[in-house]
């Protein structure tokens, strides 16, 4: 192991980023592949409760302390009518799913992902389809969902068995509409037309609600950002939230490369502020636009050559199962640290998915559920990381990539967060090096009195280490890093190629 090299933070409590919006550690589940059926759903399992739900999986997704998830799509949404998951499953009808070319029995819809939703504690994030649907369709699903009783869509909805409303605050309007792939693509004027009048109806059912607009699927689609530009020029008065996407793969298998990604997600991030505030400017309005970073992770392992996965007209067919390592735990880390750090603008995001399908849990039917390596950051993020971000000065030394030719990437990324009211500081850091140790110290400037209460670290000598059914604990952190606090200054050493977080408190 080469000598350690030096790396150091400040954290300042006046150097504030924003506060965090709980939201931000949400995650995503699409009627694709074994999400839902046999993922949180598997009535003849052992382990089911009476609605069919997985008590294993729900124990598990409840340590995440996940606060929303998106759901039925994804791709899905698009061919998907709402009408046809909610109502007696016995008069269900069975239809192919185009998108993922599966079989849908729609045995599982609304009012079940709700009922789950709820017994998790967990806001729902409602999607409608603007792919083969419109304005009349959105404008009832959300008079189903959310209106007392007395009118059409209220009371069949009472008729099913739910007397309360489900009360879903926040909706997205479509998904991936610039995608060629998307079923019902549409260019930029037509949606952005569509998601305006599909906004304000939905408003006028229920003016508590907030709305999603759909921006570019990806940084790299040959549209972006005009695309996210036209959208917001058209529907800016009537939407909260412009989504965006990302996916990491390393098909080059190049470890360096692999871990600069998290940059190229902070330069997206950047594009798209840069979009909604040249439109907020030339619309001369007060509100800001917001993001909702609605679907990002590493996706890769089960689709070599960018080849994607379909369903060959199965039912809950076992598609898009990636298996996550060590290094892909490691760039979910650095990719939860861009999303704190900006967490004035990004106030909805959601890892995708939940399970099974590109997912931190996998599970197999009728048996186990287990965590893969990326769930690990993503709890730690979501337990640790609630609060007040707060903007780090960082001196690193750097490196060059193929993939970032012009730009030194830092070995080490971080940030700060902190719950000021519960005398609460965690300081999370990735070291990108994969020779060296970072001897890491970190200046605190205003926090007085604070003490070290852990430093967990997560790190493998093998990058590819992975998690699996037979050795579920293969990878995973523990709580033996050695960082100290003298005179308000945090030292520790931060292993080659590691996820640490450091938590603090008065």
């Amino acid at each position: 192991m080469a000598n350690a090299k030096n790396a150091r933070m400040v954290l300042d409590k006046d150097f504030v980023v924003g506060k965090i919006d709980e939201r931000i550690f949400g995650s995503f589940l699409e009627h694709l592949g074994r999400a839902i059926y046999e993922g949180i759903y598997e009535p003849k399992h052992p382990k089911a409760d009476k609605a069919g739900f997985r008590t294993d999986v729900s124990e598990i997704i409840k340590e995440l302390q996940v606060p929303i998830v998106r759901y039925p799509g994804g791709n899905f949404v698009s061919g998907y009518n709402w009408e046809d998951g909610v109502g007696p499953v016995k008069d269900r009808p069975v239809k192919r799913d185009i998108a993922w070319e599966t079989i849908e029995t729609n045995e599982f819809g609304t009012n079940e992902f709700c009922a789950w939703a709820k017994d998790l504690d967990i806001d729902v994030m409602m999607t409608v389809n603007l792919g083969t649907r419109g304005v009349d369709e959105a404008r009832n699903f959300v008079e189903y969902c959310n209106s007392p009783e007395g009118t059409y869509y209220a009371d069949m909805r009472r008729e099913h068995g739910v007397s309360d409303p489900h009360d879903i605050k926040l909706w997205c309007v479509g998904n991936e509409m610039d995608g060629f792939w998307q079923i019902g693509h549409k260019p930029a004027d037509e949606y952005g037309k569509l998601a305006r009048e599909t906004a304000k109806v939905m408003r006028l059912v229920d003016p508590t609600i907030e709305i999603v607009v759909s921006g570019s699927s990806l940084r790299e689609m040959p549209t972006f950002p005009q695309w996210d530009a036209t959208v917001l020029d058209l529907a800016y008065e009537q939407v909260d939230y412009i989504s965006l996407h990302t996916y990491f793969t390393n098909f080059d298998d190049n470890l360096k490369n692999y871990l600069a990604l998290s940059v190229g997600m902070e330069s997206y991030i950047r594009s798209v502020v840069a979009v909604c505030d040249y439109i907020k400017e030339k619309h001369g309005a007060l509100k800001t636009m917001y993001l909702s970073f609605d679907e990002y992770n590493v996706w890769y392992h089960s689709r070599p050559g960018m080849v994607s996965q379909t369903g060959g007209w199965q039912v809950a067919p076992p598609i898009l199962e990636d298996v996550y390592n060590f290094e892909d735990a490691l760039l979910l880390g650095l990719a939860l640290i861009t999303l704190l750090r900006n967490a004035d603008r990004i106030k909805v995001a959601c890892l995708s998915q939940l399970v099974n399908v590109i997912a931190p849990i996998m599970t197999r039917a009728n048996g186990p559920a287990w965590r893969q390596t990326i769930f690990y950051p993503y709890l730690h993020a979501s337990l640790y990381g609630r609060g007040t971000a707060l903007l780090p000065s960082i001196q690193s030394p750097t490196y060059m990539t193929q993939s970032f030719p012009i730009l030194d990437v830092p070995f080490l990324d971080g940030i700060g967060t902190m719950r000021e009211e519960a005398g609460e500081l965690t300081i999370f850091a990735v070291n990108r090096d994969a020779d060296s140790p970072l001897d890491f110290t970190c200046e605190l400037r205003g926090f007085s009195e604070y003490k070290v209460l852990e430093h967990i670290v997560m790190t493998n000598d093998n990058p590819k280490a992975t998690n699996t059914e037979e050795n579920p604990d293969n990878v995973i952190p523990s709580k033996d890093g050695d960082a100290s606090i003298d005179g308000g200054m945090v030292k520790a050493l931060l292993p080659a190629l590691s996820w640490n977080v450091i938590r603090l408190k008065r």
